[in-house]
């Protein structure tokens, strides 16, 4: 995983007030809840009395939660409260017995945490600023067995369209690759990218340089969030969550403002999201047969011009681990 980087990892929608969620994430086993003003919470799921997970435990009414096992009581930054076997007024020394907690924000309707130092921690949270207030949007998860990194260059692949695609977004037949053109900003954090696929006629096939970045576009913002612009009212936006080092959560979200009046654009969405399903599901029979699981900088893929939107991504985000380019 990528360091000193906010990771979206649930949908605020999953996370409801007074429940507890535990799920494994960047290879760690979490719980989520919520305190009594519906602020976010997140503590390593484990007791550090007796292991058990506190996920199978309560939130009390004073938004501590439980440990189902032995009654411990931690409050939201992992702080342990209460031992109930020592007795309300022999309680000693609490400290020892605090769990890890991780910094959350909620924004967008996501909930993101924290994967990193204390002292380097920022308050910019990674989306696109193309997805304001006036969309909605609809949205599903799917479990992919495959590293989080194949998943997210799958994404920015233009050279799979018309075989992976071939009776959806890829209809046409355009399997010559002109391009891409690929734009890096290294001070955002982005690759930006766009297909310029044609039908092959024998004609020349033209560069980067010659090819442009189109309306139609997409955009990856590290660490795990991608968005194809589709039009300036419609957008797909997935965030790739990181389960462990074998397996992933998407998290796709198809937003719209089409009308312009939101009951009827939700009602669009539902439409959008079957689409969006059908064409996920497409990727992810290819994609979760890839070996390795994790993509790398250096491997013994033969990688062609079409791939430059995947060299960059793995580039910077090699760069973004601290290891350079050696």
């Amino acid at each position: 995983m990528i360091k000193n980087e906010w990771y979206a990892v649930l949908s605020s929608s999953e996370l409801k007030k007074n429940e507890l969620i535990g799920v494994k994430r960047l290879n760690m086993d979490l719980v989520f809840f919520r305190d009594k003003n519906n602020k976010v919470a997140c503590l390593f799921d484990m007791c550090s009395h007796r292991g058990a997970a506190l996920s199978k435990g309560k939130v009390l009414d004073n938004c501590n939660i439980q440990c189902p096992f032995h009654g411990l009581e931690f409050n939201k930054n992992g702080e342990c409260q209460f031992i109930p076997a020592n007795g309300i007024n022999n309680q000693g020394d609490l400290e020892r017995y605090n769990v890890k907690f991780f910094k959350v924000k909620e924004r967008h309707g996501i909930i993101y945490i924290w994967n990193g130092d204390d002292e380097v921690e920022t308050d910019e949270i990674p989306f696109h600023n193309e997805i304001d207030k006036s969309f909605v949007f609809s949205e599903f998860k799917d479990w992919w067995k495959t590293h989080y990194s194949r998943a997210i260059e799958n994404q920015l692949d233009v050279v799979h369209l018309p075989f992976v695609h071939h009776n959806t977004i890829g209809a046409g037949g355009k399997t010559l690759v002109n391009g891409p053109k690929v734009i890096v900003s290294d001070k955002e954090k982005t690759i930006l990218t766009s297909a310029n696929n044609e039908v092959d006629n024998g004609q020349e096939r033209h560069g980067p340089n010659e090819s442009e970045i189109r309306s139609t576009y997409l955009k990856f913002k590290f660490p795990n969030i991608w968005m194809n612009n589709i039009t300036d009212k419609i957008k797909v936006l997935i965030f790739f969550v990181p389960v462990d080092d074998e397996n992933t959560i998407l998290y796709l979200r198809f937003y719209n403002k089409i009308t312009g009046i939101k009951l009827v654009d939700k009602f669009i969405g539902f439409f959008g999201k079957i689409a969006n399903f059908i064409i996920e599901r497409q990727d992810k029979r290819v994609v979760e047969t890839q070996r390795p699981k994790a993509s790398s900088l250096k491997s013994k893929e033969n990688l062609i011009e079409g791939d430059k939107p995947i060299i960059e991504y793995r580039k910077m985000r090699q760069n973004l681990k601290g290891y350079g380019l050696k």
